[in-house]
């Protein structure tokens, strides 16, 4: 067991953008059209609550938004809204915005037959880039006649990891940053109030990346209006029949690598102070990661979350919910998936990690302590803060936190942890069902939320202090707040406690 101390200076201001609910991701916008799909996004928006969805495949050929056909001899082009009109619309009824992902190529206007993933998202350039904008153009259009004119304050990121040759023919960088300059040059001449950003980056060679296209900017007199890119924090995987079985990075290297893209763009005059937005993060980078349904992800991501906003203006998180096909229907219930939830609105650890920082955030904005293993802000009334234990040394943490203060102290703790919040063990020692029932479901869910606890402390010469404990692989949510006892004319708790 370790124990630590932490000494809150009420005074203390410390920098802590938590912009946690910013943005989420989703897999293609096309599983916006499926019930299950619709109910674990409305359980995630009704818990947390983000202002933007940002997934892959607006222009794929299931949104069918573009369409070819020959009239007296001549191509001509029309374009078709049903799908992505009632995407949007169910989008805006759960309270969430779309995140304007451009692309992939609807296969008319394809220049190649390359595509990626079980639902053949294609990746290839287009055959006309007049026949791209006009199209890009004619949404824009449309939506802002549909939706007013807040779809001008709608994100709009062009393409999806163009250095990874399976998201872009070749991983042709000269070519990329024409469909950049072409896009972004008709989507300003249109409506200037859009913002469009790129290069959306993911891993391989990501500094010469990010040179390149800001080179290119400035020597074609373009300024984007974010840098976007990816963030992704394991090691190659092994694949076991159907799973990803990979090893986190160190958490202090893959803050350096974000560092290093902020000193990138802050060292050209032009673009310094620019934002930049983590278009994804997560641990693992494949929808079979078993290490999305696990307690150590949640940890590991309470750390992430502490410090992403140091260098980046917005992170958005892949993903929200487990409806998602990159590489096939899922196979079983806890199968790797993305989602902070799985089938059946199951919430898991990670789930609550988020929703903890959103709690954080509702709380105060006045970050007074953080390090590697905490973060706390205060208002009038009291604190509020998350703790986490990622160190696989360390079984238990036992902090001590110390306030200087004469009053009485409500302490609420909620726990997630692998002995109290841990839905996959209560799934593994049922006997793993891939398709569970409605009861085991709910059985399931049943060990899916955090251990509620809460005391009365009272200050001893002057400081009020609080012990939490935070198991292995364990985040811990709490608030420490003054407490008011206004009972009833004859209410004697203590007496109905101990009667008999």
């Amino acid at each position: 067991m370790k124990m630590g101390k932490i000494t809150v200076d009420p005074n203390c201001r410390i920098k802590f953008n938590n912009n946690v609910d910013y943005c989420v991701g989703t897999g293609r916008l096309g599983l916006a059209l499926t019930e299950e799909y619709l109910k674990e996004l409305e359980f995630v928006q009704k818990m947390i609550g983000f202002s933007y969805i940002r997934g892959h495949g607006l222009f794929s050929d299931d949104v069918s938004i573009y369409h070819e056909y020959e009239e007296n001899g001549e191509t001509k082009v029309e374009y078709n809204y049903t799908y992505i009109d009632r995407i949007i619309d169910s989008y805006l009824k759960l309270g969430i915005r779309p995140y304007l992902e451009l692309g992939f190529m609807p296969g008319q206007l394809a220049s190649g037959t390359q595509t990626i993933f079980y639902w053949k998202g294609n990746t290839t350039p287009p055959k006309d880039y007049k026949k791209w904008t006009d199209m890009v153009i004619a949404l824009l259009v449309h939506l802002k006649k549909r939706y007013g004119e807040e779809v001008t304050s709608w994100p709009i990121e062009v393409w999806n990891e163009p250095n990874l040759p399976g998201f872009w023919y070749k991983a042709d960088m000269e070519e990329y940053f024409k469909l950049f300059k072409e896009t972004f040059l008709a989507i300003k001449e249109y409506d200037s109030r859009f913002k469009v950003g790129g290069p959306a980056i993911c891993g391989v060679n990501d500094a010469v990346w990010i040179k390149a296209f800001l080179s290119f900017c400035k020597r074609e007199g373009l300024r984007p209006d974010r840098i976007t890119r990816h963030h992704y924090t394991v090691e190659f995987p092994e694949r076991i029949g159907h799973y990803d079985y990979s090893k986190l990075e160190d958490s202090e290297m893959r803050f350096a690598n974000l560092k290093s893209t902020r000193d990138i763009v802050d060292s050209y005059d032009e673009f310094k102070g620019l934002p930049i937005h983590l278009t994804e993060f997560s641990t693992s980078y494949t929808p079979k990661g078993v290490i999305h349904d696990t307690n150590i992800n949640a940890a590991y991501l309470a750390r992430q979350l502490s410090r992403l906003g140091d260098d980046n203006e917005a992170y958005s998180y892949w993903t929200f919910g487990d409806v998602f096909e990159e590489q096939g229907v899922p196979d079983s219930l806890f199968h790797g998936g993305f989602g902070m939830v799985a089938a059946g609105n199951i919430p898991k650890p990670t789930f609550w990690t988020f929703y903890f920082y959103k709690q954080l955030k509702l709380f105060s904005d006045e970050c007074v302590y953080r390090d590697d293993n905490a973060v706390i802000v205060k208002k009038d009334n009291g604190y509020s803060g998350i703790l986490w234990n990622i160190d696989e040394e360390d079984e238990i943490r036992e902090l001590l936190m110390e306030v200087t203060d004469s009053s009485d102290y409500t302490l609420i703790t909620k726990t997630v942890d692998e002995n109290c919040c841990n839905p996959l063990k209560l799934w593994h020692d049922i006997g793993e069902p891939a398709y569970p029932t409605h009861a085991e479901t709910e059985l399931i869910k049943s060990a899916a939320w955090p251990l509620t606890e809460s005391t009365v402390i009272s200050a001893k010469d002057g400081v009020v202090s609080s012990q939490i404990t935070v198991n292995r692989n364990g985040v811990v949510y709490f608030t420490l707040t003054k407490r008011q006892l206004t009972s009833d004319r004859g209410y004697d708790y203590d007496k109905v406690v101990s009667y008999h």
